[in-house]
């Protein structure tokens, strides 16, 4: 097989006629992901651990790939896995690249910078071009293609996928020609959330023990200082003491503390508010709130100022 250097991926090479789009991880975001693809019109070739999500997609007109072979025999390959150990286990094999006859892989996981690099040049021996892309959102704007996407990679690779991206979400973000630049910037827009949703808890705390209902707080803070979608989902959450049903659950956003920790000490950039926030999440975690959503770290700070559960 003639080996390409990454930079030959052509141009809307992936959006051509008759190409096909391999997507591997296929869990709550995953699923809507392809679907969007498949709405747009794509050939879409599914693999997932599991099953049941495959027969969905199927049902919905998308090919179940022959493992992971099977899925980069496809043009382009999308991948939306859990965290680190999972992209490493499954998709940074070298026989599995070897054999690959996907020329762009698009990896839309939350992954740490330092497995971005590692990827990135694996690929790269093996002639197929690598950028990222993660997302922001939740699964039910995931499904309706509605995700703001964070991308960086070589300008020509990420103009070829730019249909795919423009079927997944409402706007793509570019930061940078190296693809760990989107993963940097996703942990840094997740770590800021994290200390959203605690800076939250506490003032909420912080009223309710002295008599104010915390639902009352944040419709005022909502309405004014910090209207959105972050302070009025999340404040609400954290108010309500309505943690379930998790659309990211607490696990998830501990990964990515970590991980923002991690690429800070890479840097030497000092996050105290990083290991205050670990220590919450780990606490949640051994109280047993490990399948609630990540606004569940607000328990934490309702113990230690002795509020009711």
């Amino acid at each position: 097989m003639a080996v390409r250097s990454a930079r030959q991926a052509t141009t809307g090479e992936c959006a051509m006629a008759g190409a096909t789009v391999g997507f591997v991880g296929l869990g709550a975001m995953g699923q809507g992901m392809a679907a969007s693809l498949l709405r747009a019109g794509h050939r879409v070739r599914v693999w997932n651990r599991s099953p049941e999500p495959v027969a969905a997609l199927v049902a919905q007109g998308a090919e179940a790939a022959d493992g992971l072979v099977g899925a980069f025999a496809a043009d382009t390959v999308v991948s939306m896995l859990a965290n680190d150990e999972a992209v490493e286990r499954l998709l940074l094999d070298p026989a599995l690249l070897a054999g690959a006859k996907a020329t762009v892989h698009l990896n839309m996981a939350t992954v740490s910078v330092a497995l971005a690099e590692r990827a990135e040049a694996l690929h790269a021996e093996h002639g197929i071009a690598y950028a990222a892309a993660p997302v922001l959102g939740r699964p039910p704007v995931a499904a309706a293609g509605e995700l703001n996407i964070l991308a960086a990679g070589e300008p020509e690779v990420l103009a070829g996928v730019e249909p795919l991206l423009a079927a997944m979400g409402q706007r793509t973000w570019h930061f940078g020609e190296s693809p760990h630049q989107a993963n940097a910037a996703k942990i840094s827009t997740n770590f800021l959330l994290a200390c959203a949703i605690e800076s939250m808890a506490e003032a909420c705390s912080l009223a309710e023990a002295n008599g104010v209902r915390p639902t009352d707080l944040i419709e005022m803070l909502t309405g004014t200082l910090f209207p959105g979608p972050v302070y009025a989902g999340y404040g609400s959450m954290v108010a309500e003491r309505r943690y379930e049903p998790a659309g990211f659950k607490l696990p998830l956003g501990l990964k990515d503390v970590n991980l923002a920790l991690t690429a800070g000490a890479a840097e030497n950039v000092p996050l105290p508010f990083g290991s205050v926030l670990r220590d919450a999440f780990l606490d949640a975690l051994a109280h047993g709130d490990g399948d609630k959503d990540w606004a569940a770290v607000a328990a934490v700070a309702r113990r230690r100022a002795g509020l009711p559960a």
